[in-house]
């Protein structure tokens, strides 16, 4: 029942903020018990942690209930290392954007209960997704986390707000509908067999023709896909993070977004494991363009925010990389690199956000100088800006490291490309933070002050996070290896042998005779 739980707090939360009274003189009793809620999601969370057992791998703290039962739909819940990780991952983060949130400046025309109210539905809907066992009850989560990112964006959000919240709707609902034909072939094909079913347990034991296993993992990859997002179906998000808050902007990059790489591990990888065999060097491909792709457009553009945006565009480049390379050193990178990039754009995002409010643009030459009147903000944005590069001794290094290696083992001119994504990534943050922070003074810039204390407490647990993470990743691996082990065994490829040299391989036999 703890996954239940979990999920339903932050949305009776969103209910009770809903029902309070609106205007300025309520407007901190909205907050607090908006952070209040988000807090004790995370008290939960942690006890799930104590719960899960570790060393055992497998689903675990499962829950099955009969939800449709004519279509053999189940509400069906439980966990892997894998959902684990990211349920954590958003539990953590909705505080901190919560209390980032707090002195946000909201039209005049919108409460900042429904504004709140919002950012727990989606909270809860996330722990839905991370935690769904049943591949309808999964989609029907998958689309209800449009509707809340929809309206932050669409109510909130900036000049161009409607065109960015429109945008980002077509694109994950075409997505979306492509998911439901391969439901509806999941049916078909399951009803044919005996009791249709849509638990994952049944599902990945599925017997079908190599046809139908690829039109279904299409479907289910190319939502996916545009989820992540992979080039060339990314396009929305430059548009929807520039005309965020934000805290919207950390929710939509750092949690949402992860659930297309998720899906990817979850759906195709355990009901398709042929089909993803084979569709992985397309899929490596279009990974390794999305490195260079975002990294090279990033260094290109003048608005934080879609600076940014491209950023994770290069990294979520990595993360698939990382799972279509198939070898569980690549595979437990990329879920660690979920949960790495996850704080580590939060970081930036929040920071440049607060820096983008009090200079009143997003544009990188209104800037100049700000470390010599806001030297903490300007410390808070360099390392979060050198966890974006995967700097040694901060928490995404450990990930894109092991993205990496294990991607050298499988396809060496795929890793040789990717690698020069760090290169890049080096040059699109030591030059912006070299416009923004350092030389003189730029005029306009004065009222750019240093962070506030309530600033300061929503962005420590990230850095604190980013840091202990960098040098003792290992209960996080602890968590993700079964998982991961599981799935690569599943999809059939295996970790590569290691390469003997044949003097050495000689000797050894000689030895043994």
């Amino acid at each position: 029942m703890i996954l239940t739980v979990m999920a339903a707090v932050p949305l009776l939360g969103a209910l009770a903020i809903t029902l309070m009274p609106r205007g300025q003189s309520s407007a901190t009793a909205v907050k607090v018990v908006a952070v209040a809620a988000s807090v004790l999601t995370l008290v939960l969370s942690l006890a799930m942690m104590a719960d899960y057992d570790v060393g055992r791998g497998g689903y675990q703290l499962t829950e099955k209930h009969v939800w449709i039962e004519q279509f053999g739909v189940h509400y069906a819940l439980g966990v892997n290392g894998i959902g684990v990780t990211l349920i954590l991952l958003t539990t953590v983060l909705t505080p901190i954007v919560l209390l980032a949130a707090w002195d946000d400046r909201l039209p005049t025309s919108r409460s900042v209960n429904s504004y709140l109210a919002w950012m727990l539905v989606l909270e809860g809907l996330a722990i839905g997704v991370f935690s769904a066992t049943d591949a309808f009850l999964f989609y029907v989560l998958f689309e209800a986390t449009l509707v809340p990112i929809y309206f932050l964006i669409g109510s909130y959000g900036g000049p161009q707000r409607t065109y960015a919240a429109v945008k980002f709707l077509i694109y994950n609902l075409v997505g979306g509908l492509l998911m439901l034909a391969s439901i509806v072939g999941l049916y078909v094909v399951t009803s044919r067999q005996g009791d249709a079913t849509y638990l994952i347990g049944d599902l990945s034991n599925l017997d079908v023709s190599t046809t139908t296993e690829r039109l279904l993992f299409l479907g289910f990859m190319a939502a996916f896909a545009i989820k992540a997002p992979l080039w060339p179906f990314h396009t929305w998000l430059p548009d929807a993070a520039a005309s965020s808050t934000p805290s919207t902007q950390v929710l939509m990059v750092s949690v949402i977004d992860k659930i297309g790489t998720f899906g990817m591990l979850r759906w195709c990888l355990e009901l398709f494991p042929g089909a993803s065999d084979w569709a992985s060097p397309v899929v490596i491909t279009l990974a390794v363009i999305s490195i260079i792709y975002g990294a090279l457009l990033a260094i290109g553009q003048d608005d934080l925010r879609r600076l940014i945006a491209f950023t994770s565009v290069s990294h979520f480049g990595f993360i698939i990389l990382g799972i279509f390379a198939f070898t569980s050193t690549s595979t437990a990178g990329s879920t660690l690199y979920m949960f790495n990039h996850g704080l580590s754009t939060a970081a930036l995002f929040l920071v440049t956000g607060i820096m983008i409010a009090r200079r009143g643009s997003a544009s990188i030459q209104d800037f100049g100088g700000v470390q010599k009147i806001a030297p903490i903000l300007s410390g808070v944005l360099l390392v979060a800006g050198l966890s974006s590069l995967s700097l040694p001794g901060l928490a995404p290094f450990v990930s894109e490291f092991m993205v990496l290696a294990g991607t050298f083992s499988r396809s060496i001119p795929a890793a040789a490309v990717a690698t020069l994504g760090i290169v890049l990534a080096a040059l699109y943050i030591l030059l912006m933070y070299q416009r923004t922070m350092t030389g003189p003074l730029k005029e306009g810039t004065e009222g750019v002050h240093d962070l506030k204390p309530v600033e300061v407490a929503s962005l420590a647990p990230a850095l604190v996070l980013i840091v202990g993470l960098g040098f003792y990743p290992q209960p996080l691996l602890n968590v993700i290896n079964p998982a991961v082990d599981e799935i690569v065994s599943h999809v059939g490829v295996g970790d590569p042998a290691p390469k003997t040299p044949t003097g050495l391989a000689q000797q050894t036999e000689g030895g043994e005779h």
